[in-house]
C-alpha cells in the first residue's frame, strides 16, 4: 500500500475530526490535558492500517522494518515500546475513520457473520486476556472461543455496517440496528430466518431474503432474487480476505484495546483495497434491480414468505 496516498486520506479526515474529538475528551473528563507527541494521529493510523495490507504476520516485525527501511516516510518514528503504548488512543479516531470509508446503499445488501477466535479451544480454561468478554460459540465449522464479526456489504464489495458481539450471540440479534439506514433487499443465509425479523425489517422498507429450510413450504420468488441469493458467496469471500490478507483473526492479542484497534485497522485496510470482490452486473440488470427496489419501497400488500 502506498504510504503517501493513505496518509493523505487519513490526514484529511483527522484535520476535521481531531479538534472536536479532543475537545469532547477534555469536557467529559477523559483527559485533563493534551500533550503533543512526536508522531501525529494520522501517522499512527497510517502505520496501523498499512500493516494489515502487508504480508508480515506480526506487528513487531513490521514496525522494526519501518525503523530500518522507511525512515524517510516517517522521520519521527518512536521506539516500538512507546508506539505500542499509544495504540489504545487510536480507538476513537480509528472507528470514526472506518465509518467514513463505508460505501453507499445501492438497494442490494448481503449480511453474514464470521467467528473471531482469540485462543485455541485447548486453552480456554486458562485464557485471561478476554476473560468475561469473549464467549464460547458455535458455527458450521465447530466450536470456538471469542467473538462474532457481523458484516453488511453491497454488491460492489463495500462495507455498509459492522458489529462485534460475543461468540454466543445469535446472528439475528444485531441485524435491526445494523440495517436501520438501509433500504431495498437484504440477502442472508438460513441463520437469519425469522418471521418477526422479516416483519420488522419490512416496516423499514427492507426485504430480508433467505433460503428456506427443509421443513418450510416452498414459495415463489422472483428470478433475480433467486440469482442474487446464490451470489451470497460474495460476503464469504470478503470474510476470507479479512482473515487471511488483513489478518484480523489471531491468538496473539495481549489486551482488548489493541484487539479492537487492529480489528478496525484491518477493516479499514480492506476498505482501501483497490480490487474488492464484487458482482459483475450488466447495465440492464442494474436498471431492473433499481425498478424492483423502487417497487418494493411503495408496495404495501406483500405476502410474507413465512408460516406462522
Amino acid at each position: 500500500m502506498d504510504f503517501t496516498s493513505l496518509f493523505c486520506s487519513v490526514d484529511d479526515f483527522c484535520q476535521d475530526f481531531e479538534p472536536t474529538w479532543r475537545q469532547q475528551q477534555i469536557s467529559s473528563g477523559q483527559r485533563q490535558r493534551q500533550r503533543s507527541s512526536r508522531m501525529c494521529t494520522s501517522e499512527i493510523l497510517t502505520i496501523l492500517i498499512a500493516f494489515h495490507s502487508s504480508n508480515i504476520r506480526t506487528f513487531k516485525h513490521y514496525y522494526l522494518m519501518l525503523l530500518q527501511d522507511h525512515r524517510c516516510d516517517f522521520p519521527t518514528l518512536l521506539s516500538y515500546s512507546r508506539f505500542v503504548r499509544l495504540i489504545p488512543r487510536m480507538l476513537g479516531p480509528g472507528a470514526a475513520y472506518l465509518h467514513s470509508r463505508f460505501g453507499a446503499c445501492t438497494g442490494i445488501a448481503f449480511i453474514d457473520s464470521t467467528a473471531l477466535a482469540v485462543c485455541s479451544n485447548k486453552r480456554i480454561g486458562r485464557h485471561r486476556v478476554f476473560e468475561g468478554i469473549a464467549k464460547r460459540g458455535k458455527t458450521s465449522m465447530g466450536w470456538f472461543f471469542g467473538f462474532k464479526l457481523h458484516l453488511v456489504v453491497n454488491e460492489c464489495g463495500e462495507l455498509l455496517a459492522v458489529r462485534l458481539t460475543p461468540g454466543n450471540t445469535d446472528d439475528r440479534v444485531p441485524v435491526p440496528e445494523m440495517v436501520e439506514h438501509l433500504h431495498g433487499k437484504l440477502f442472508g443465509d438460513k441463520g437469519y430466518i425469522s418471521a418477526s425479523l422479516f416483519k420488522e425489517l419490512y416496516e423499514q422498507e427492507l426485504q430480508l431474503i433467505t433460503p428456506i429450510r427443509r421443513n418450510m413450504k416452498n414459495r415463489l420468488m422472483p428470478v433475480m432474487d433467486k440469482l442474487l441469493l446464490r451470489k451470497r458467496s460474495l460476503i464469504e469471500t470478503i470474510n476470507d480476505q479479512l482473515k487471511n490478507i488483513a489478518q484480523i483473526e489471531h491468538t496473539r492479542h495481549r489486551s482488548p484495546a489493541n484487539f479492537a484497534i487492529h480489528l478496525l485497522a484491518g477493516l479499514t485496510s480492506y476498505c482501501h483495497q483497490e480490487k474488492k470482490p464484487r458482482l459483475r452486473l450488466a447495465q440492464s440488470e442494474r436498471e431492473d434491480l433499481h425498478e424492483m427496489v423502487q417497487l418494493l419501497n411503495h408496495q404495501q400488500n406483500l405476502v410474507l414468505p413465512f408460516v406462522e
